[in-house]
């Protein structure tokens, strides 16, 4: 009777560690799926058109997790330097574009609108022309280190021209210089 005993006990110790296992599995992919990334969607986007220097980057995120979601930073191959970029009155008064410290948050369940005049993505150092027509991609990284991609089509565009304050600091104004191919 005792090696019965055993057996039974090799097994359900068996059983036991097969279900550990199938449970620590099943919580890390609910961990992947409650990623930032995972919960964001990017629709309605576009890059406006550049032979050189600056351009910028338009959509319209959707959040449709349970918390808010910030993004952080942005990388594509179509320049060699990106920043998150808000639009703040100068000390002049004019509209002036500079990096929105502290990065971009979708509020849950909420919307975040990338648009000329407001929010978006810059575009600095273009590595190539960006021509009407063509497409490129882009990058979120996002705060919890989750990522994700989208591709962009490139249009003409010859809106806004505010002026570029390089300082990053958001208290204090620049010397505003003028972003030549930028719209943002």
């Amino acid at each position: 009777m005792p090696s019965f005993t055993l057996r039974h006990t090799v097994a359900a110790g068996g059983v036991c560690t097969a279900l550990l296992l199938v449970g620590c599995s099943s919580t890390t992919d609910d961990q992947a799926t409650a990623s930032e990334a995972n919960q964001v969607a990017v629709s309605d986007q576009w890059v406006k058109a550049s032979d050189t220097g600056m351009s910028a980057a338009f959509a319209q995120l959707s959040n449709t997790g349970d918390e808010p979601v910030r993004i952080v930073s942005v990388s594509s191959p179509a320049s060699t330097r990106m920043e998150l970029h808000e639009i703040a009155a100068g000390s002049d008064g004019a509209p002036t574009m500079r990096e929105k410290l502290g990065g971009v948050t979708v509020a849950a369940h909420g919307t975040h609108s990338l648009a000329p005049g407001g929010d978006h993505l810059m575009l600095m150092d273009l590595t190539a022309p960006l021509a009407p027509g063509a497409t490129t991609t882009f990058t979120l990284s996002f705060e919890d280190g989750s990522t994700t991609g989208f591709d962009a089509q490139v249009r003409d565009f010859s809106g806004n021209k505010e002026n570029y304050d390089p300082s990053r600091q958001q208290e204090t104004p620049g010397d505003g210089t003028t972003a030549p191919g930028h719209s943002g």
